[in-house]
């Protein structure tokens, strides 16, 4: 399935992300994932999802799956706020740089990351940190959990109607 990037005056190059076609795919990249980390994005504190907001969806993956949370931006405060503490907080530029960095051991010091789930970020700077990445990065898997494409992504979403993106997150949260 071919996908075309949210913003059409994005030129991604040859290489695109995968689409998701279905959220068992995202369920079984984290199962076989050594180290994965989870980025935030302010935005998650703004998206109405079920009868809450995305951060409370976050919440609640990142206790189920055990997956260390980054916060960007104000999201510790959010986080804070619904009595869970990330693994870390810095800014989202910070976090792509040391991702790329082979000597960094993680925000947990475990080691390098070898997936990296990114969700409620600025389309553009989502765009920007993936595309550092997909050319810098090579050890690393990434996956855009928004509902709009991000080919620079390893794995990415379609552009999916908000009802069809909280149908796959709901799922990817009951079979982690």
């Amino acid at each position: 399935m071919a996908a075309e990037p949210w913003q059409t005056a994005e030129i991604p190059g040859p290489k695109k992300a995968s689409v998701i076609t279905k959220p068992e795919v995202v369920v079984a990249m984290i199962k076989r994932a050594q180290h994965p980390v989870l980025v935030v994005g302010h935005k998650a504190a703004e998206i109405d999802f079920d009868g809450g907001k995305l951060v409370d969806f976050v919440i609640g993956f990142a206790k189920k799956s055990g997956i260390p949370v980054v916060a960007t931006a104000h999201m510790i405060g959010e986080f804070t706020k619904r009595g869970f503490k990330p693994a870390a907080f810095m800014p989202a530029v910070d976090i792509g740089n040391r991702l790329v960095d082979p000597s960094w051991t993680g925000v947990d010091g475990k080691g390098q990351h070898d997936l990296a789930l990114f969700v409620g970020l600025y389309y553009y700077m989502e765009w920007t940190i993936l595309s550092g990445l997909k050319h810098f990065a090579k050890h690393l898997k990434t996956i855009s959990l928004d509902n709009v494409y991000h080919p620079h992504a390893s794995w990415s979403f379609p552009n999916l109607s908000h009802e069809e993106w909280v149908k796959n997150l709901k799922v990817i949260l009951e079979k982690v």
